[in-house]
């Protein structure tokens, strides 16, 4: 018998990677309340890459600083969101200068960007969005 995964088992490992997987599985599990998180999507611009990955990327047009998530729904006067993901329980001083310089750049653009300490407030932050 497999085990389900849940975002709570997903987040466990304590890396921003598990803390994203958490909120896709939570999304998956909430497309019933709320069915635009069929079109919350991830934007792969971190992670630790062999040197020719990241340059055929680059040449693909990942851009640092972008935020990790994106919901292109809009609500409440905003066109979207973008979530930049951090862990759980890390500073507020690892939002790195490119990563704030890109959640002004869509806040004066008409989106609303937040960053999310850990799924269970990236969770809050896509819910308090949507209603």
């Amino acid at each position: 018998m497999s085990k389900v995964l849940t975002p709570e088992i997903l987040a466990k490992s304590g890396t921003e990677h598990g803390e994203q997987l958490a909120v896709m599985q939570w999304a998956a599990l909430n497309m019933k309340r709320f069915p635009e998180l069929r079109w919350l999507f991830a934007i792969p611009n971190g992670g630790g890459r062999s040197a020719i990955q990241g340059a055929r990327l680059k040449a693909e047009g990942v851009k640092p600083g972008v935020s990790d998530l994106m919901l292109p729904v809009a609500r409440k006067g905003y066109h979207g969101l973008f979530i930049e993901m951090k862990k759980a329980k890390i500073l507020p001083s690892s939002v790195r200068p490119e990563q704030k310089e890109f959640l002004e750049f869509v806040l004066d653009n008409g989106y609303q960007g937040e960053v999310a300490f850990g799924w269970i407030r990236a969770s809050q932050i896509i819910e308090n969005y949507l209603t």
